[in-house]
């Protein structure tokens, strides 16, 4: 009776093992997300092909530079989030929280350097109906904005419950870096394709 007790608390652990991190509405979410997105990159990349030389001459308008800080940041950040989550995982709330914080910054940075960049776009009078590419790139740049400020929300939420005495589950903080991981794959996808691609 015991040993049928412990091989089955056994199976128990490992399905638990092989569980997907977070929630799976969250999943779900983030799926549907990037396929919109996806969706955006094909038809990017089929009007640039019908419009190559207008496509390059406005890609070289661009800031590559900013781009490419903000690439850094928000990779910088994800590597945060992961380790603060593994911070969770054994019980390390103190430490959870000062890299849940500095992923937090890491967020309001992207912020800060996007709406820089966006300035210099309007004083050098270029807005989404300069053409079409920057109307891909003011479109697409600005939904991947408003997730990163919803991003940077969650970041600031699982910061200060890091910090409370009842830290809640780890499925919560999961759910919260399966979000943010998501942002930062689709800048990782959006960089090269704006920025990069000739």
């Amino acid at each position: 009776m015991q040993v049928h007790a412990i091989t089955q608390a056994k199976q128990m652990k490992n399905i638990e093992a092989r569980k997907l991190p977070g929630v799976e509405g969250v999943w779900v979410f983030a799926f549907a997300d990037m396929i919109v997105f996806a969706v955006m990159f094909g038809s990017f990349m089929f009007d640039r092909q019908h419009s190559a030389a207008l496509f390059e001459q406005s890609r070289q308008l661009l800031n590559i530079h900013l781009g490419g800080i903000n690439t850094l940041i928000l990779l910088t950040s994800s590597m945060l989030v992961v380790t603060a989550v593994h911070a969770i995982k054994h019980q390390r709330q103190h430490l959870a929280a000062r890299l849940f914080g500095l992923a937090f910054a890491c967020g309001l940075a992207f912020i800060g350097c996007k709406i820089f960049e966006y300035q210099e776009k309007f004083q050098a009078g270029i807005s989404m109906l300069s053409n079409d590419f920057f109307m891909y790139y003011f479109i697409m740049t600005g939904m991947h904005l408003g997730h990163v400020v919803v991003g940077s929300i969650v970041l600031a939420a699982l910061w200060r419950k890091s910090r409370s005495p009842s830290p809640g589950t780890l499925a919560m903080y999961e759910s919260g870096a399966i979000y943010w991981h998501m942002v930062d794959l689709l800048w990782v996808c959006l960089f090269p394709l704006l920025y990069l691609v000739r």
